[in-house]
């Protein structure tokens, strides 16, 4: 089976960006809003109460399952990437790599003034491994991938039998998120990297393991609107809800500490997620309501979308912004599902705006040039210097 026609535009893969962002936003939005900010882990509270059981619900449908979309897409984005540098005959990975490098900047910049637990820096790394790996035989893959798998998964299992509970506080102070000044927390941040990239790199090897997933299922056709596409996209939607779901419930309330659920099943549970959305979206007929308009800008803007959603839960939450997290610590889960649903509009309101004057995000333009820039300055170097004919 053949991937889709590089002229054409895949919206399925759009709407599926705009979802891992939205959802990945509905992880995180719970640490903004904790008083503790991101020191208390991505860990929901017990089934005790009425709120409590809420939060814990809807921070078991977010936590985990849209980071490993978002890292699936990544993957797919890799290959076809490559493919888009196969079709020119030009090298790979060859500039690739410099691309990965402004990603490992930009999440190294993104982590040290913003956010905790970035992602990209972990992805920028994985990138590289899996540059070297996209243009192999499918043999050479599997074995990759299975090979990353097999090593995730027992670091995880080993990680859930030794851990006792959910993590201590994090942070060099308790108040540190709701009294501390911005500055504090970019302090925070470069003395406990060691603390709080330790995520990042316990996922490397799941990080390669999904981005070669989402090469496999790219080449076998799961976007794709014809039979066997199909036919792929219903076992996947099977395995992925239909037992991956009951499976990651079952293991987050047996599990204190949160590991297999988060970096196991979560991920089984996303690959089902594409597949269904997937469907759904090939199955819609007509023009596009404004939910799916702004779900799809959100995802041809994916990256700004991602860093915008954590500067503004920043602003809104802390105490050097709006201080809600303190303000209205007494109102979870319910202001935090406010939140949650305000932040989530105004990114996809901001997308859509923004596409109609641009034709990438503004955080995509500045990386376009970036990534070109020492090329085109190359090129002319060489034009000024070469002989005249």
């Amino acid at each position: 089976m053949t991937a889709p026609p590089p002229s054409r535009r895949v919206e399925a893969l759009d709407v599926l960006r705009g979802i891992a962002i939205l959802g990945s936003l509905g992880t995180n939005i719970w640490l903004f809003t904790d008083p503790a900010g991101p020191s208390s882990g991505p860990n929901p509270p017990p089934y005790d109460s009425f709120p409590h059981g809420v939060e814990a619900f809807l921070s078991f449908l977010a936590n985990g399952k849209f980071i490993a979309l978002l890292t699936v897409m990544f993957g797919i984005g890799l290959e076809i990437q490559y493919r888009s540098a196969r079709r020119r005959g030009t090298g790979w990975p060859g500039r690739y790599l410099w691309r990965a490098t402004l990603l490992f900047a930009e999440g190294l910049v993104h982590y040290v003034l913003i956010f905790e637990f970035d992602v990209l820096m972990g992805y920028a790394v994985a990138s590289v491994v899996v540059a070297f790996l996209v243009g192999r035989t499918l043999q050479t893959i599997n074995t990759w991938m299975y090979a990353a798998g097999g090593l995730h998964t027992a670091l995880v299992l080993a990680l859930a039998a030794i851990a006792q509970g959910p993590p201590a506080n994090r942070t060099s102070r308790p108040d540190l998120f709701s009294a501390g000044s911005y500055l504090d927390q970019v302090q925070d941040r470069i003395d406990l990297w060691y603390v709080y990239r330790a995520e990042s790199i316990l996922m490397l090897p799941m990080a390669v393991t999904l981005f070669l997933v989402g090469i496999r299922l790219w080449r076998a056709g799961v976007l794709i609107d014809d039979h066997v596409g199909a036919a792929l996209r219903k076992r996947l939607t099977v395995a992925g809800l239909g037992i991956g779901l009951p499976l990651n419930f079952a293991a987050t309330l047996l599990q204190q500490n949160n590991l297999i659920s988060r970096y196991l099943l979560a991920p089984v549970v996303a690959v089902g997620i594409l597949a269904m959305v997937t469907t759904i979206v090939l199955r819609m007929s007509g023009a596009p309501g404004l939910l799916r308009r702004g779900v799809t800008a959100l995802g041809r803007t994916a990256l700004t979308g991602y860093i915008l959603q954590n500067l503004l839960a920043s602003i809104l939450c802390y105490g050097w912004g709006l201080g809600l997290a303190l303000t209205l610590a007494g109102s979870r889960p319910w202001w935090t599902i406010a939140a949650w649903a305000l932040l989530s509009a105004a990114l996809m309101a901001f997308a859509a705006l923004w596409l109609r004057r641009f034709g990438r995000g503004p955080v995509e333009l500045f990386w376009d040039w970036a990534q070109r820039a020492p090329f085109s300055a190359g090129r002319k170097a060489a034009t000024r210097t070469a002989p005249l004919g």
